[in-house]
């Protein structure tokens, strides 16, 4: 048998033939052991990226996010991580919260039962289902629990505006 091509293998197309043999009563699961194991080496060398074995990793932000009459709250749990050390960008449509979650270890890690508290950094960016007000936004830290308030804009307000007149007195 050849060996598939990266796309082949990406989009899972596999000739005819090469169905007709696995689905052949005849065909024993694990003969062709050799070439898979060759295979999941590929794909784990694909994942292994060397590059990115010392860059810690990122959590994302568990959040709720809901509106009211006139505004769009976003709220998550930041406990344990102060106030100042959050990074909130807001812009009409978008919302980016970062932080970081210090870890302080009073156990060797071979001495912990369970280990299921993320620590480190984080971040999480929302799409806003609609254009909010950002000079009005509002964040706010209580127990633990961000709430972010950001009033909705509202595209049926107008204003009258009125006209200036400049004479020139000289001419």
């Amino acid at each position: 048998m050849k060996k598939p091509s990266f796309l082949e293998r990406l989009t899972g197309s596999v000739s005819a033939d090469e169905y007709d043999r696995v689905l052949d009563s005849k065909h024993e699961f694990g003969a062709d052991d050799e070439q898979n194991d060759q295979y999941a080496e590929e794909d784990e060398s694909w994942d292994n990226d060397p590059q990115n074995d010392h860059k810690p990793q990122e959590g994302e932000l568990a959040v709720d996010m809901y509106q009211t009459s006139d505004s769009i709250v976003i709220r998550a749990l930041v406990a344990g991580v102060s106030p100042s050390d959050l990074d909130i960008s807001i812009t009409r449509d978008m919302v980016t919260i970062k932080g970081m979650r210090e870890e302080f270890q009073e156990a060797a890690d071979d001495n912990y039962y369970h280990r299921e508290l993320f620590w480190g950094s984080f971040s999480r960016t929302l799409l806003l289902p609609e254009e909010v007000v950002i000079d009005e936004a509002d964040a706010q830290e209580k127990h633990g629990l961000l709430e972010i308030r950001l009033p909705k804009l509202d595209k049926n307000r107008s204003t009258q505006l009125r006209v200036k007149s400049q004479i020139n007195p000289g001419k």
